[in-house]
């Protein structure tokens, strides 16, 4: 039963949106501005773009992740309802917000819609994985106006996340890791979370919690291995206890 419960966690792409929102809380916090709705928005739309891109990608997918894969087929049709729910919860927030708001989302769209296409290009995968993530949990943050520290905010998590990218790609093998080695590749891994680890310490202290999510993306990173549930448990799950815990020290 517990086995079972875990896997749905992972598989139906909810743990990776609960990284959505922890991170977009913790940027959020250390940009001192509200946090609830962004978070929220976050979370439900990053659930509805790996839910399309599972479902729509399973004869690729099936090969770098046969569990999940498996997961997703035998549960297609509660996931496409699960995400048109999620869809629709982040269309009604979206209305709710400033349109400043959505200018970081609209940035990310193509990112996210053309991923499928994208993710075949060895090298660029974790940039603009990097990059998609950061405007959501950063720059959507942002756009409700006064924020502060959005730099810093910027640098921290997208060093945080390029590291989970780049250790996603060795789970995969593909990307960097299939042409240079996974070895190497993760050698560049522990060096952006050890970067996202130090760099909010040289900054304001509004923006030192977040120091908590490349700490925790380091400790992932330590205790690698190539497996599905811990790339999807383990090293996401950096991500969210990271963005926890830095919104956490910061309240």
């Amino acid at each position: 039963m517990f086995a079972r419960a875990v896997d749905t966690l992972l598989f139906s792409s909810l743990w990776v949106s609960l990284a959505a929102v922890a991170l977009t809380a913790a940027s959020a916090q250390a940009q001192g501005v509200p946090t609830l709705r962004v978070a929220v928005l976050a979370g439900c739309a990053t659930w509805v773009v790996y839910v399309v891109d599972r479902l729509r990608d399973l004869e690729r997918d099936v090969h770098t992740a046969p569990a999940r894969s498996a997961f997703v087929t035998a549960h297609a049709t509660s996931l496409r309802c699960a995400a048109g729910l999620a869809g629709a919860a982040a269309g009604a927030l979206a209305v709710m917000l400033p349109w400043q708001t959505l200018l970081a989302p609209a940035a990310a769209a193509p990112l996210a819609f053309f991923h499928r296409r994208l993710k075949r290009f060895e090298l660029a995968k974790a940039a603009y994985v990097t990059a998609a993530w950061t405007a959501i949990t950063v720059g959507m943050p942002a756009g409700l106006g006064g924020a502060r520290h959005t730099a810093w905010a910027a640098g921290a998590i997208a060093l945080a996340v390029f590291a989970n990218a780049i250790a996603s790609n060795i789970r995969d093998a593909e990307a960097g890791a299939a042409r240079f080695g996974s070895r190497r590749v993760l050698r560049l891994a522990y060096a952006a979370a050890a970067a996202a680890t130090a760099l909010p310490l040289l900054g304001p202290d509004a923006v030192r919690p977040l120091a908590a999510v490349g700490a925790f993306t380091l400790c992932a990173l330590v205790g690698f291995r190539a497996t599905e549930r811990y790339g999807l448990g383990v090293v996401d799950g950096a991500l969210v206890l990271g963005g926890l815990s830095a919104f956490a020290i910061a309240a």
